[in-house]
This record gives structure tokens, sequence and C-alpha cells, in this order.
């Protein structure tokens, strides 16, 4: 069974979330689940893929739209784990936007 997000035709946008994390945990794991599942119930929400080595993280979300991203952003519940990522949980990160104009899949 694939791990890859299953999204629908592009145009469709890509954030990608990259990041080192602290020694502190408080909660972290149970946060990320928490916000997975949020972000799946968003209206504008295709999916998520994600990895860690245990020293560098990279999730991508994809989106219909920017402005399904915008609202993403700004739920409260999203704030809250954002305001903690930066106080407690990384020791930096790199958000980036991208818009996805062409796919491909293998899958055997």
């Amino acid at each position: 069974m694939s791990r890859l997000a299953k999204t629908h035709q592009p145009p469709y946008y890509a954030v990608i979330f990259s990041s080192q994390r602290t020694e502190i945990d408080k909660g972290y794991e149970k946060m990320a689940e928490k916000m997975v599942e949020l972000a799946s119930q968003q209206k504008g929400f295709l999916g998520v893929e994600s990895a860690h080595d245990g020293e560098l993280g990279i999730t991508v979300s994809y989106w219909e739209s920017l402005d399904a991203i915008k609202q993403w952003k700004e739920h409260s519940a999203h704030q809250v784990a954002q305001n903690r990522g930066k106080k407690e949980w990384y020791k930096n990160f790199a958000l980036r936007v991208c818009k996805v104009e062409r796919d491909n899949f293998f899958e055997m």
C-alpha cells in the first residue's frame, strides 16, 4: 500500500515544512498527530506526506488553493501548535509554498 498522498489533477499547491527539532518533546508527537487529523478535515486539504531521519523532518501537505492554505494557517489550534513549535520544539524550520503544475506517479 502506498504512503504517497493521493492528490487530484494539477494545478494544486504543496506546503513544504522542513525542520530540525530541539531535544524537548513535551507532547510534540501528540500535537503532530492532532494537526494531521485537523488538517485532513479542512476544506481544500488533499493529503500529506512526512519523513523524519532523527535530524531533519520534512512534511509536505497538499491543498486545492492558496485560500485553503491561508485558512489552515489561521486555524486557532494550528496557531497554538505554531507558537509552541517556535518556543519549544524547533531549532529551525523553513516553510515553502509551491504550485504543482505537473505530477507523475509510479506504483508496482
